[in-house]
């Protein structure tokens, strides 16, 4: 009886899962594209996604989404500003208010940034292309409408 429920917790384990729930690459067909959104993936997870969680859907009403999220799909330019600036105060996305600031993270080079927007924007049924390091340093370059 032992080995069988060793199997069967061992098959769950290693089961494959629901490709929703998955920041899934497959949908990118261009390879510019995803040579930045594979480095993307890693840099959101390891940067981002203890808050935003790796599937992008956020905490709860703590920390708002980015999968399917309409102030996250409205402007590349206030994303990447966010990012590199962080942000504070309330905002609303998908009806919901949030208030939980966000901090900047400085640490992020023009090339990192340009990668996970490169990646955010073209998973979740998004294709925005490829997001270059010299359209983020523009995008720094002034604050956008936050």
């Amino acid at each position: 009886m032992k080995k069988y429920l060793i199997i069967l917790l061992f098959a769950t384990a290693c089961s494959p899962k629901n490709s929703n729930e998955e920041n899934t690459l497959s949908q990118i067909e261009d390879p510019e594209v995803m040579k930045y959104a594979v480095d993307g993936k890693t840099i959101y997870e390891n940067h981002c996604g203890n808050c935003h969680q790796n599937d992008g859907l956020g905490l709860g009403k703590l920390i708002p989404p980015l999968r399917d999220a309409d102030y996250f799909q409205e402007s590349v330019h206030r994303t990447v500003w966010i990012m590199k600036h962080g942000q504070e105060g309330e905002i609303e996305v998908n009806g919901q208010i949030y208030n939980q600031p966000m901090p900047p993270s400085p640490q992020l080079t023009p090339l990192e940034i340009s990668q996970i927007s490169t990646y955010l924007y073209n998973i979740w049924g998004m294709s925005e292309g490829k997001i270059t390091s010299k359209q983020v340093e523009k995008y720094l370059e002034e604050k956008p409408k936050l």
